[in-house]
């Protein structure tokens, strides 16, 4: 399913309850910027979405993945040549030690903490460990918006039962985040979160469910 955020962001929600794959964002921006293309096998899906607005992966000029799952990164090797591609350096380092995180691409450049500028857009890019201890969540302050990965969902926290998980660490995380000022929460799997009241009390949620981890 495919739905504009805003003129220049569109959201790739995964809405098939038969395959695990994440949820993919487009900024159509002077660079026209991918977050989290999501499996490889799954890749035909982000291409139907990205036709649906007359571009082709050929018009990507950047793909930027929030950490290293499958589910986040695998369809990087299947993006053209000319499309360079982020992670942090962390996860990189940390995949490049697991067999089945592995991938057969090199990061381009690393999305470590701090502001990153591709064309005309400014992100701030916020190491977030816990899922996994190179995750990061991107900041787009121009539009309070943040994409978290997998760190926190729409009434969910991510899990930290795999390889490199930090429950401690990820309710750090989640706290670092929260202060920001957010209008919309873009997550890696689920439902999008508009409105400044809706994202607070997300988090307010979010919080009450670390008594269970």
């Amino acid at each position: 399913m495919i739905q504009q955020v805003f003129e220049d962001l569109y959201a790739f929600l995964w809405d098939d309850s038969s395959q695990n794959n994440c949820n993919t964002y487009l900024i159509n921006r002077d660079k026209k910027i991918l977050i989290d293309p999501g499996h490889n096998h799954l890749l035909k899906q982000v291409e139907k979405n990205l036709s649906n607005i007359n571009l082709t992966l050929e018009d990507i000029d950047f793909v930027l993945v929030t950490h290293g799952h499958p589910d986040h990164v695998g369809g990087v090797p299947s993006l053209p040549k000319k499309t360079q591609y982020g992670l942090s350096e962390s996860e990189y380092q940390f995949i490049s030690t697991v067999p089945r995180y592995s991938i057969q691409a090199k990061p381009d450049f690393f999305l470590n903490q701090g502001n990153v500028n591709i064309g005309d857009v400014q992100f701030e890019i916020i190491e977030t460990p816990g899922h996994s201890p190179g995750s990061i969540c991107i900041y787009w302050p121009e539009k309070k918006t943040l994409f978290t990965g997998d760190l926190v969902f729409n009434q969910g926290l991510g899990r930290t039962d795999l390889a490199g998980g930090s429950t401690q660490e990820l309710k750090n995380s989640v706290q670092k985040v929260q202060s920001l000022d957010i209008d919309v929460l873009l997550c890696g799997h689920g439902d999008i979160l508009a409105g400044k009241e809706a994202v607070e009390n997300n988090f307010s949620f979010v919080q009450k469910l670390f008594v269970f981890l």
